[in-house]
């Protein structure tokens, strides 16, 4: 081409097309946060929102995302249609105002979306200006229109008879544009497909749509808009994702709303049904609108807040809370969140309060009153509100800024869960007071784990009478080195004594079996002389308020006899650590001493005296005697056969299980946390039927002979 005719195909057309994509292209990360993964999938979030902001309006029942092979992407949904027709002040069609005129859409004054995830009319002109190529197809009026663009400008790609491609020769369009009908559909059939290319000139190669992110959040969106159905198909064979062996293809539809979510995200067994609260509110904002000169004025407008909230309280204590603006997640709160904890607060306040001589509640002095955390706590809940405009603080709309929001969503919540707590129905009225109980014992316990905490720090000589009379401390104050040893019974306690390296390795007996604090409540369990002094010794409190930084020692070790008993013990404990003090377990801070089942005594000419070998398990004890045989080596035919840590002498016990240089540890650990806690409910819980199919399940393959009798 010559430089007269390129010159004469720059018209002042491209000018009015590209003055605004430009500066998306210049500057991307002020629109959508990074150029990396992250940004891809933000613009793979702002097609599919226009989406599912046709379904929050009533227009759209099903949304399909497939990932191609060739790095593009589609998002067809059966909405009603972006406009056809020509938008008066541009002289444009609506498909080509919409993907080429930063600030332009139906997000603007209410007249098409009452409440949306868009707001500032951006998304899909952002997308298209990032994009190699991008085409647009819309059924409306029995026709199939279509438009495509490259880099934001509106064109024509010749791909000649092939597949689309962003590298086919492309035409922009020079004099006017042109949304082309391509086709014709069934009166009635309408909706919308987006396919587009990323541009690599912005995103790196190697920037990829993340499957397992698309796949949450279209779980999510169909939580928050009950009846639509997502479709996600993958069908670029990548290792690592369920489709690396060929296209794969998964829907998502519930049409139970927050309900269904807050179960979904409930991770514990429950104490209350999922209760769902709902209600809405209206107020004032003084907003500029457009008037008829095209000034901008300010004038009042009346909007209207609908709330939607699911509530449900487990046995755990942990806190799982999702809000949500329209579609929007907000991670970090805002006014709707603060408005709902305000009205959790006072209302249980209140029903305690009112029970508070069933409950032994004192509230003269002040000392016994319900906070914010003892509400938390085994709370999951889903906080949804709906209206128009919202306002967020920052960019990122991570935060709810619209301040009346608060008191709407405080009133919506103290009115719906008062009648809940005065129902006169019998399963509100159990539910309500199993609530109002695990309250109250959060309460006490955060109370007893502050004094605990204030009074198990290390102390040193002087104050060591704090401390349980039976603990055997060691004398280094640095917590890195410390152990403490869990002992099994007395008897082992005066073995452990002279075996152990005072310097650095502490001990602490305990009588028998403890409580089982899986079904246990937490009063009982800090009621519990031992569990009690197990906290007490560690020092750094128990639940929410455990403090990892405040524990005295670097290791727990749990040296239980290697019978079935020992092992129960171990459980038991284990299930104290699991639930109360559960960052020990995660920092890898809690071990299990293994100490030996068998002695075998070498004896022979030109051998050393007094060899000694261990094993651990009858397989290992067949194979070793199986070695010596082999080798010509005699043993002692009576073999010392350990029923517990009190029959060895100091020295066997410092060898075998206590001494760093010869001993075996093994860590425990909660990689899979889901499934930990699954087993302890099922070994530990107070659900019989399911233990009991698991013992019978197993019973045939139990070797009789292991069990002490």
């Amino acid at each position: 081409m010559t430089a007269t005719s390129a010159d004469s195909s720059y018209t002042a057309r491209h000018l009015s097309v590209l003055e605004g994509l430009e500066a998306v292209r210049k500057r991307p990360g002020m629109y959508i946060g990074s150029t990396d993964s992250r940004g891809l999938m933000h613009c793979l979030w702002e097609i599919i929102d226009n989406s599912v902001d046709e379904a929050l309006a009533g227009n759209c029942s099903q949304i399909r995302v497939v990932l191609h092979a060739d790095s593009s992407v589609t998002v067809e949904d059966d909405g009603r249609g972006i406009p056809v027709d020509v938008e008066p002040k541009t002289g444009l069609s609506g498909v080509e105002v919409v993907f080429t005129k930063l600030h332009a859409g139906g997000k603007f004054g209410g007249g098409s979306y009452t409440a949306s995830g868009g707001l500032h009319g951006v998304g899909a002109s952002v997308v298209n200006a990032l994009s190699a190529r991008l085409d647009v197809e819309v059924d409306r009026g029995s026709k199939t229109h279509r438009m495509t663009f490259h880099r934001g400008e509106p064109g024509q790609f010749d791909d000649r008879g092939k597949e689309p491609s962003p590298d086919s020769p492309f035409e922009p369009f020079v004099s006017r544009s042109e949304l082309a009908v391509v086709g014709k559909v069934k009166r009635g059939v309408t909706g919308t497909r987006v396919r587009y290319w990323a541009d690599r000139q912005v995103f790196p190669k190697d920037a990829r749509f993340a499957y397992n992110e698309l796949v949450t959040r279209a779980r999510q969106t169909t939580f928050l808009v009950p009846g639509l159905r997502i479709t996600v198909r993958d069908e670029r064979g990548l290792a690592g994702t369920p489709g690396e062996d060929g296209p794969s293809e998964e829907s998502f539809v519930h049409s139970g709303g927050t309900v269904d979510f807050a179960e979904f995200l409930a991770p514990d067994a429950a104490v209350t049904s999922t209760w769902h609260l709902t209600g809405s509110g209206s107020f004032t904002e003084t907003v500029p609108v457009l008037d008829d000169r095209g000034h901008m004025t300010p004038q009042p407008v009346e909007r209207e807040c609908e709330v939607d909230i699911a509530v449900r309280w487990g046995t755990g204590y942990g806190t799982e809370v999702r809000s949500f603006v329209n579609i929007i997640s907000t991670p970090k709160g805002g006014s709707h969140q603060a408005g709902f904890d305000a009205g959790l607060l006072k209302v249980v306040r209140k029903a305690v309060e009112a029970n508070a001589r069933r409950l032994k509640v004192s509230t003269k002095d002040g000392s016994e009153k319900i906070e914010k955390d003892d509400v938390l706590a085994g709370l999951t809940a889903v906080v949804t509100v709906r209206l128009a405009e919202p306002q967020f603080e920052g960019q990122t709309k991570e935060v709810l800024g619209t301040a009346p929001v608060r008191g709407i969503v405080a009133r919506v919540v103290e009115k719906e869960l008062t009648a809940r707590f005065s129902s006169a129905k019998r399963d509100d009225k159990t539910q309500a007071t199993l609530l109002m109980d695990k309250v109250v014992a959060e309460m006490r316990a955060r109370v007893s784990a502050r004094k605990q905490k204030e009074i198990s720090r290390r102390k040193n000589a002087l104050e060591s009478s704090s401390l349980p009379a039976k603990l055997a401390d060691c004398r280094s104050n640095d917590v890195g080195s410390s152990e403490l040893f869990i002992v099994e019974g007395d008897s082992a306690l005066g073995t452990a004594k002279l075996a152990r390296d005072s310097n650095f390795q502490a001990l602490l007996p305990i009588r028998g079996k403890i409580l089982n604090v899986q079904k246990a409540s937490l009063s009982d369990m800090l009621k519990n002389a031992e569990c009690a002094a197990i906290i007490q010794v560690i020092g750094a409190g128990s639940g929410r308020s455990f403090d990892l930084e405040a524990a005295r020692y670097g290791k727990i070790v749990l040296m239980t006899d290697a019978d079935v008993d020992g092992a129960h013990i171990r459980t038991l404990l284990l299930t104290l650590f699991f639930r109360y003090m559960r960052p020990m377990i995660d920092n890898g801070r809690v071990y299990a001493a293994v100490p030996p089942l068998h002695r075998i005594e070498v004896v022979g000419s030109g051998r050393r005296k007094g060899e000694y070998i261990y094993t651990y398990s009858e397989a290992e004890l067949n194979t070793t005697l199986r070695k010596l045989d082999k080798a010509g080596r005699r043993y002692k035919d009576d073999i010392q056969r350990y029923k517990g840590l009190g029959e060895m002498d100091a020295d066997q016990l410092a060898e075998t299980t206590m001494d760093p240089r010869h001993r075996t540890l093994r860590r425990v650990t909660a990689e899979h946390a889901e499934a930990s806690e699954r087993v302890f409910e099922l070994l530990m819980g107070s659900d019989v039927a399911p233990r009991k199919e698991f013992i019978v399940a197993g019973a045939r393959e139990l070797d009789q002979s292991r069990i002490d009798v």
